[in-house]
Formats: C-alpha cells, structure tokens, sequence
C-alpha cells in the first residue's frame, strides 16, 4: 500500500478497492494506483489500475467505479478494470470524497474550492458552493439528502482553526441542516452505522467518531493522524476497513464490542 487514501467495497463484485496516491494529496505525477483486495486482505492485484495522479475517494453505481482524481473524474469498468471516461471539473482543485444518488448521478467534495460538484450523462456541473459548505470531504447520500462531512477551512498544513460540522444537504432545495450542533473534527471518512446514525472520522485527530441521528457524538476508537476515507461494514457486524495514509498500510477492526 502505496498513501493509501479510500477503501471502498463494491458489494456487486465483493471486492474491496484501494486508492493510493503513492506521493502527495495535490501532485500531478502519475502514480497514483487502485488496488484490488479480497474481504480477508488478499492482494487480488495491486495495480488494478495505474496512470492516475492522486486518487481520493471511490464510489460505485451500475456495475462503474467513480474515482476522485485532483481536478477529474475516472469512471472505471469494474468487470474489466479498463479506465472507460476522464470528466474534467472545471476550476477543481483537490476532489476528494465521491456518492452516488439512486438515479446515478454521482457527488464530489472539492475540499480545497469548498465546492460539491456532481456528474451525471458525462456531465459535470456545480451543485453547490461557497464558506458554508465548510470546505467538505466526506459525502454519502441517504435518501433525499446529501449527508456532507464538513473539514473547516485549511491553512496551508491543512490544520483548522474551526473544524467542520457534520450536516446534511437536501438534494433537491439545497438546504442545509446541521446534524452535530457544534464542530466535529477534519471530517474525511463518513457513512452509515446500522442505528440510524453515522461513523465519522477525524483525519488529524486520528478519531472515529458514532454520530447519533439526533447529533450527539462519542470518540468509540483512537488512531494515529492520517486516518482516512474508510468503508464501514455493519451488515457483516460492525467492521471497519480503514487506510492509514502515513502508516502505508489497510487495517480492519472488528468495533462490535465498542458500538452501541
């Protein structure tokens, strides 16, 4: 594992995929990679697929893995493992996590701009923009909203004075509703728990964080910094897959005994 960025599953094929930047977050130098792993952490193939630059976040819909690379999108045929489009994003600059709705059209954070942009038929258009989206990163949809986990905006090491709030986005009006009432952390990894809430992670602070429906939150694991765009498996009993960026290395925990 080359700064590994995002693990995702793709429950069609039943496996897990790895991006790796394999040098720095915002460099164009072409050696970025996607792994291929078994749920048990064999290397199916490790370079799946190579040429890219920094890949971030991953997202499956309809048999397409999305990749989040810098400043475009990589649509990836999964049954073949070929590289299918590139869609440019106009103005990005540092994409970073990727959802997909129930129609297919796919999200994007641009940390960086604090822009969410979307794809949809090849096409690229802004959805939504400006300081209150606190400069976003995590992002998965669930049901009419866009769930968004906010990083605060970054200084120059990619500290915050303000950290983010988790907050939900409705996918039609835009409106944003906050979820935790006060600052969580550098939101990077997000999805769903099996209890009407979220898992949240702290990239700086190293945190997982349980976030109720209602908002309230608690530390349930510790890690080192560099904790990134996890995937969370609750069906299979509250397992986390996560990448450690400054570690170079995937690690899965079983968190039963610490969700509740």
């Amino acid at each position: 594992m080359r700064t590994p960025e995002s693990v995702y599953l793709d429950e069609g094929s039943g496996y897990l995929y790895v991006a790796q930047i394999d040098g720095m977050p915002g460099e164009k130098d072409g050696k970025g990679r996607i792994s291929k792993l078994g749920l048990d952490g064999t290397v199916i193939t490790a370079d799946w697929v190579t040429g890219l630059n920094a890949p971030k976040g991953l997202r499956s819909f309809g048999g397409t893995l999305w990749c989040a690379d810098i400043d475009q999108m990589i649509a990836i045929d999964i049954a073949s493992g070929k590289i299918k489009s590139r869609v440019p994003i106009e103005g990005a600059k540092f994409l970073n996590d990727v959802a997909a709705g129930a129609d297919g059209t796919i999200y994007v954070s641009d940390t960086m701009t604090s822009k969410i942009h979307t794809v949809k038929d090849g096409k690229a258009a802004v959805f939504a923009e400006g300081e209150q989206l606190e400069y976003p990163n995590g992002l998965f949809v669930e049901g009419e909203r866009l769930i968004v986990g906010g990083w605060g905006k970054p200084e120059a090491d990619f500290t915050t004075k303000v950290p983010g709030h988790l907050y939900a986005l409705d996918l039609k009006t835009k409106k944003k509703t906050l979820i935790t009432k006060q600052p969580l952390g550098n939101i990077d990894g997000l999805e769903q728990d099996a209890r009407g809430g979220y898992v949240a992670g702290d990239y700086m602070n190293g945190k997982l964080y349980q976030v109720s429906g209602t908002g309230e939150s608690r530390v349930v694991h510790q890690f080192k910094p560099g904790f990134a765009d996890f995937t969370f498996l609750y069906a299979q009993g509250d397992i986390l897959i996560a990448p450690h960026m400054n570690e170079n290395t995937v690690a899965a925990y079983d968190l039963a005994a610490e969700m509740k």
